[in-house]
């Protein structure tokens, strides 16, 4: 990934914010068939330091854990919020017009090796942690123990669960680090007024960055 300086984000709990909050991940592997991308929504864990694990579950009928090929390196994509940037929003496009448009985003690439598990209880204990976490926020929360028993373990018998272990973690925060204070904050003032609700979580990752460069600690 290309990575200016300026856009790096090195910090490991902010990257696992991000991940958390993403959990879709876009897997990416080299097996025999050559390099294969999958979807997979998965938990992010802190351990084993300094860059933590993740843990998801693919269909059993998908070839990716016959035809990956063992010790190879693995990448893992988390997409963050994302927004196309108007000229229009730069203070300096009325004084020079020397503007054109971009893209503002955040995204996490993850690096690592993948160990397939096929024991039911740690599928058992992955589903429902995942489960949870995602049903947590509902009124009425569904739980893996609202289905019969049989039809579980018929399910977890036609998945298989991986680990992946992160090796090197890279994020790239593109929030107009590289313009001058006004155009940044009319790229924040100019998203905050978009329909998109991507666009008005940009502007509160520039506003949070812009709180960093004053160093004002965040309510």
């Amino acid at each position: 990934m290309y990575l200016p300086s300026h856009f790096k984000e090195s910090r490991a709990d902010v990257l696992h914010a991000l991940m958390r909050a993403r959990p879709l991940a876009t897997l990416v592997t080299l097996c025999d068939s050559g390099i294969v991308a999958n979807h997979i929504p998965v938990e992010t864990l802190p351990e084993p330091l300094p860059l933590g694990m993740l843990r998801g579950h693919i269909a059993r009928a998908n070839p990716l854990w016959r035809e990956y090929r063992d010790q190879t390196e693995a990448l893992a994509i988390f997409q963050g919020p994302q927004a196309y940037i108007s000229p229009s929003y730069y203070p300096s496009k009325r004084e020079t017009g020397e503007v054109v448009p971009t893209w503002d985003y955040a995204v996490v690439h993850a690096h690592g090796r993948l160990r397939f598990v096929h024991d039911a209880d740690w599928l058992r204990a992955l589903v429902t942690r995942l489960t949870d976490a995602h049903e947590g926020s509902r009124q009425a929360p569904w739980n893996v123990g609202d289905a019969p028993p049989p039809y579980i373990e018929k399910m977890l018998g036609l998945i298989v669960g991986f680990e992946f272990s992160i090796s090197a973690l890279t994020g790239k925060w593109k929030l107009s680090q590289n313009h001058p204070a006004a155009n940044r904050h009319g790229v924040e003032q100019g998203l905050r007024v978009a329909a998109a609700a991507d666009s008005r979580e940009v502007a509160d990752m520039l506003l949070s960055l812009e709180d960093e460069r004053r160093d004002v600690p965040r309510t």
